[in-house]
């Protein structure tokens, strides 16, 4: 809006000067460098000379472009003030920061979606140090992301450029939360164009969604109507687990999560114990199980277990402690 009212100045400006110099040349007979000289000491208000004794019809003339000139600069001068006053200025600077800020990330998570699903997803991803891009086309949910500080970008993510914006080259993976599953499609759809082996988990409301989401090359798909109604029986059946889980989730003194820690082909684990990887006697982490490379999945795995590249180990713990392993796991 301001753009285009700072545009209309300009050109009004722009259209004074030339009638300015065309009205000293026809009444005056001036040259026309005489001719944009007075009309800019005039418009100006300098108060210089007049470059040549003016006729009366050139004073009347002076005084329409005086009263004319001084309006649109007096305008153009609150249009300016009000740009900078209403922070849209530094609204301008903050969105190109944050714009540098995208460009640099790698191995981030792309949000596509402030829905109700989506807000949980940035919640966690927040709690557990995770960096991540938000992307969603309602002003008033990223007049909140703002406020939050979270990275975003306004924009509709079914579009290839919104996704570039968001640096999906470099990114890790991506969630597709929008309120239609249609629209979750077209994000599979349009993330696998332009990087087919980016990792995508997408919602879904039914079952024929989450066939047709996976078909287009979603690799996870989660329904969250599912996802509730077992979560209604656990609460009748095993409430004390639900309770757990609850406890682990939202604790407020530690962030315990479930987490996986996959073993590199560079590890230094390969080719040794599960004994002797130190996660065992780690304070805080709890192996729960281990995922072979072909699929399978052993819970309470034995101490002696070997590892071998592309094994997941299964832990439960403090986030913290768990990245210090994850660290020490990938070590060359």
């Amino acid at each position: 809006m301001i753009g285009k009212r700072m545009l209309g100045v300009c050109l009004a400006l722009s259209a004074v000067f030339i009638v300015g110099i065309c009205g000293y040349v026809s009444i005056e007979g001036w040259s026309l460098f005489d001719s944009l000289y007075m009309t800019v000491i005039t418009i100006a208000s300098v108060g210089f000379m007049e470059v040549h004794d003016l006729s009366n019809q050139g004073r009347a003339f002076t005084i329409v472009l005086i009263l004319c000139g001084s309006a649109i600069l007096i305008y153009g001068l609150s249009v300016l003030t009000a740009f900078i006053v209403e922070g849209e200025l530094t609204d301008v600077i903050r969105r190109r920061k944050m714009k540098n800020c995208i460009s640099r990330l790698k191995g981030h998570y792309i949000v596509c979606g402030v829905s109700a699903t989506g807000r949980h997803i940035i919640a966690e991803l927040s709690r557990t140090g995770h960096r991540f891009v938000v992307i969603d086309r309602d002003p008033e949910r990223i007049r909140l992301l703002t406020e939050s500080e979270f990275l975003h970008i306004e924009g509709d993510a079914t579009h290839e450029a919104v996704l570039v914006a968001a640096n999906i080259a470099t990114a890790e993976g991506l969630f597709t939360t929008l309120h239609h599953d249609a629209d979750n499609l077209f994000v599979v759809v349009t993330a696998k164009g332009l990087r087919q082996e980016l990792k995508i988990v997408a919602k879904a409301s039914d079952e024929e969604s989450e066939r047709k989401l996976r078909m287009v090359g979603a690799d996870r798909v989660v329904m969250p109507n599912y996802i509730g109604g077992l979560r209604m029986a656990s609460e009748m059946i095993r409430p004390s687990v639900v309770s757990f889980l609850d406890a682990m989730l939202r604790s407020r003194d530690a962030t315990v999560r479930v987490e996986e820690i996959r073993i590199t082909v560079n590890s230094p684990l390969v080719g040794k114990p599960l004994s002797e990887t130190g996660v065992l006697g780690m304070e805080g982490v709890t192996v729960v199980a281990l995922t072979d490379n072909d699929g399978s999945c052993r819970f309470n795995p034995p101490r002696e277990t070997m590892l071998k590249p592309d094994d997941v180990i299964i832990v439960m713990g403090v986030v913290d402690r768990i990245s210090a392993m994850k660290a020490r796991t990938a070590e060359a």
